[in-house]
């Protein structure tokens, strides 16, 4: 797998390996554990099978814990949401039935920049003469690395003893430097397997061009100085890097006003007096977006341009108006620089950021981010998806980490105020229905401490909601609501009309604690049962809350709404 087109990015977490001496001896399942822990991975999901026992047994003997999962593509999500959160993370799974089956969320893993290591295994090298038809095989012993070759940014097959250790390096260091995921495959006879040669890790920190860097920062600095209506839009990739605090120290030295993208949300403090909100185009609030595309310098830091991070394209940015800084691109104005890497460009602006304050500039009034504090209850109005998300901005703390499901889960959630930074999950760009519930077995796992509270569709629940089971096994105090519509409320919005392929069939989705032996169920039609529902499972740590919270099929938020008049004649296949 080539990394060629992408620029080097810096690592931000690294961690020595062990010195040669130590690895001397170590298998190279025994090595891969080894270094899994150096980059600070405690937790491995994923799903035992026959061609990975042999590594799964090296795992229950580390001491790394192992997670087991109700199916392959929840383990896939839970190790994404755990990277999130953690760093790093990781999941293991047997051949092709079971690496295959991770592909959608290792495929959104890949997209939304999250460090999955995928590790499977396959038939052993001696099992292979002659070409023989081994169970889960599918067309040739290649496929399911070829496969992921599309999906992650490197990856290897460990077959040979006197390269594996050297691959095992390539392939994690690989991961922490793109934050995206990487695959290793160890077939079954080499995972006892050990090496002759000696090994010593090597690593060669990548940095930028000094005057490449140097010319960057003189155009940059030149141009936010003399703005008079600088602001900074923070995007996902600075959470990825830890970038948050240079962010900070960015924009309060500068006092510069900070915006968030959907895929971004809660990557600052949105209770910081410089967050201004989310910017979405014409999705969004109009005081930001106004605020934002009236700015004669905008700084995108680490933000992906998607459709869905600017409104379906109805952001109005141009780029005369931008400094666009990933880790992939360099762009001010119209220039272009190249072997930047984005945490050396954020520093360094960082550090000189009291130069930027331009004495000049005129005082410009904040949009006001909504706040919790507002909420009056009508205890027998039928609950609605605006009312309770407002209810629930009330009941948000420090220890809570929000995951919002796609469709109107995501769409509502964004009028959350969150209280820290990264305790907003979401495949905001990958929109892959079915994450949240996976996801917030990850994010507890990761964050033990913290509270996850789920906010998903019925539909997007019935793909991957018993993966509570798992979360149940484990007594972790997750709360999970589900927005029970009795469909596809978000294709509803978008094609307009009565179609039966949106409706799903229902369930007691409160009853299901009693199906899988432990845990809360509540059923909520007005906001005064949802206010008690909320408040007894806030008050209860001896297992997961679920609440099902009727609503209207009619019911929507008012982001909803906007997209949908954006995109509904795209949907219906009309000219527009």
């Amino acid at each position: 797998m080539s990394t060629a087109d992408i620029i080097p990015v810096r690592p931000e977490m690294r961690r020595e390996a062990p010195p040669a001496s130590a690895v001397a001896g170590l298998s190279i399942g025994g090595y891969l554990i080894r270094r899994l822990q150096d980059y600070g991975i405690r937790d491995v999901f994923g799903i035992p099978g026959d061609y990975v026992l042999a590594f799964y047994n090296l795992l229950e003997a580390s001491p790394i814990n192992v997670v087991g999962c109700t199916r392959e593509d929840c383990a896939g999500f839970a190790a994404d949401a755990y990277a999130r959160v953690n760093g790093m993370g990781a999941v293991c799974v047997t051949y092709c039935v079971g690496g295959l089956s991770l592909c959608n969320s290792i495929a959104g893993a890949y997209a939304e920049k999250s460090p999955v290591v995928v590790i499977t295994g396959s038939p052993g090298m001696n099992e292979r003469v002659n070409n023989p038809l081994l169970h889960h095989r599918v067309r040739d012993f290649r496929t399911q690395l070829e496969v992921f070759e599309k999906l992650c940014i490197a990856g290897a097959e460990l077959s040979d003893p006197d390269t594996a250790f050297r691959e095992i390096d390539r392939v994690l260091d690989t991961a922490a430097s793109f934050k995206r995921p990487v695959y290793l495959e160890i077939p079954r006879d080499m995972v006892n397997v050990v090496p002759q040669v000696p090994h010593a890790y090597r690593h060669i920190e990548p940095a930028s061009d000094p005057a490449a860097l140097a010319a960057a920062l003189d155009d940059a600095m030149a141009w936010v100085s003399s703005a008079e209506r600088p602001v900074i839009i923070g995007g996902v990739e600075i959470h990825r890097f830890g970038l948050q605090d240079e962010v900070l120290t960015l924009a309060e030295r500068a006092k510069i006003p900070v915006a968030a993208t959907m895929l971004g949300k809660s990557v600052v403090r949105e209770t910081h007096p410089l967050y201004i909100g989310l910017y979405e185009g014409a999705m969004g609030r109009q005081d930001v977006t106004r605020f934002v595309e009236e700015s004669d310098c905008v700084l995108l830091l680490g933000t992906f341009m998607t459709d869905i991070n600017l409104g379906i394209f109805t952001a109005n940015l141009s780029p005369d108006q931008c400094i666009y800084a990933t880790s992939e691109k360099l762009r001010i104005r119209q220039h272009h620089f190249q072997e930047v890497l984005l945490p050396d460009f954020i520093r360094e602006l960082a550090s000189r950021a009291e130069e930027l304050v331009n004495p000049a500039a005129p005082a410009r009034e904040l949009p006001k981010s909504p706040e919790a504090g507002g909420f009056v209850m009508r205890a027998n109005e039928p609950i609605g998806i605006r009312r309770l998300i407002a209810r629930l901005n009330e009941q948000l703390d420090d220890e809570t980490i929000v995951i919002a499901d796609i469709g109107d889960s995501l769409f509502a959630a964004t009028e959350l105020v969150t209280h820290g930074r990264s305790e907003f999950l979401s495949p905001a760009y990958y929109t892959s229905m079915g994450f949240s519930l996976p996801a917030a077995l990850g994010a507890q796992v990761a964050r033990p401490n913290m509270r996850a509270v789920v906010i998903v569709g019925d539909g997007a629940f019935q793909m991957t909601g018993m993966e509570l089971s798992t979360i149940a096994r484990h007594g972790f105090p997750t709360i999970v609501i589900v927005l029970d519509n009795k469909g596809y409320g978000t294709e509803r919005f978008l094609h307009h009309g009565e179609h039966a392929y949106n409706e799903i069939h229902p369930w007691n989705y409160h009853k299901l604690p009693e199906v899988l032996g432990r845990g809360t169920g509540y059923e909520v039609r007005t906001e005064g049962e949802f206010d008690a529902a909320l408040n007894k499972a806030w008050a209860d740590t001896s297992g997961f809350s679920l609440i099902q919270a009727h609503l209207a099929k009619t019911d929507c938020s008012l982001a909803l709404e906007r997209l949908a008049e954006k995109l509904s004649k795209r949907v219906a296949g009309k000219a527009h």
